[in-house]
This record gives C-alpha cells, sequence and structure tokens, in this order.
C-alpha cells in the first residue's frame, strides 16, 4: 500500500473508529464541495463535525473555528479543503495538536508527495484525492 492510497478495509476500518472530524476550508456556501461533504458528514449522526475557516463565523447556525487549535477537542480526522501551497501549513497546524489527530483525510484533487510522508512518518494515517462523502457512502 503507497502513501494516502489505504485500501478498501482500511478506509472502512478508518470511518468506522472516527468519532470526530474538522473541515479544513469548510464554506457556508451551498454549492461549494466542502459545504456539501460538512452538512454529509453532520446528517449521517455518525460523527461530531467541527467546520475550520478564518474567513467565516458560522455555517446554518453553527460555530465555524477559526483554526484547528481552536476546537474544543482533538478531532480523529483532520479533512482539507484547501490549496495545494497552503497544505504544508495545514500538516503543520495537524501536528501541532496534542494528541494528535489519527488520519489526515487530502479531499478529491488533493496529492502532495512530501506532505503525505511526513504525515505518516508522525504517525497519521493519510488519505489522499478521495472524497470522505463518496468514500462513506460507499463504504459504510
Amino acid at each position: 500500500m503507497s502513501i494516502g492510497r489505504p485500501d478498501d478495509t482500511t478506509l472502512r476500518r478508518i470511518l468506522r473508529q472516527t468519532r470526530t472530524v474538522a473541515v479544513i476550508g469548510a464554506s457556508a456556501k451551498r454549492s461549494r464541495p466542502s459545504y456539501e461533504i460538512y452538512s454529509y458528514l453532520r446528517s449521517t449522526g455518525q460523527y461530531e463535525v467541527f467546520p475550520v475557516n478564518p474567513t467565516i463565523t458560522d455555517i446554518d447556525g453553527a460555530r465555524v473555528y477559526p483554526r484547528l487549535a481552536d476546537l474544543p477537542v482533538v478531532p480523529d480526522l483532520v479533512d482539507v479543503f484547501r490549496r495545494f501551497d497552503e497544505l504544508p501549513s495545514v500538516l503543520a497546524e495537524t501536528l501541532a495538536l496534542q494528541p494528535r489527530p489519527k488520519t489526515l483525510w487530502l479531499q478529491q484533487g488533493l496529492w502532495h508527495e512530501q506532505v503525505g510522508r511526513d504525515a505518516q512518518a508522525a504517525g497519521l494515517q493519510v488519505v489522499m484525492d478521495r472524497c470522505l462523502m463518496v468514500e462513506h457512502a460507499r463504504l459504510c
């Protein structure tokens, strides 16, 4: 198994063991994939979902946190909707949390070899270029 490409058994385990999810780059705009996935994850009732975005304060009445460090809990999974060049700083913010999250999930279209290697070396499970909503619907 290569970095960022876990098999279905591993993905299913990640999705079933996760209880809290931070959605980095969550949007209040209903047309954005980050809004759709944030809303979907909340609707499953399986996860406590925390939107993270420094440019907005709420999504459908739910508080949005400016940074991962501002969350009331350390999330099990960090789901990332950010530009490629921002991924190293997202990883740094993720690794600064104690205890560390278990999984770094880069949404569909996002692949960063160095971030993946560094996250895995730090003990995180890494998923890249996969849609969390699609994989959850498919496997759970």
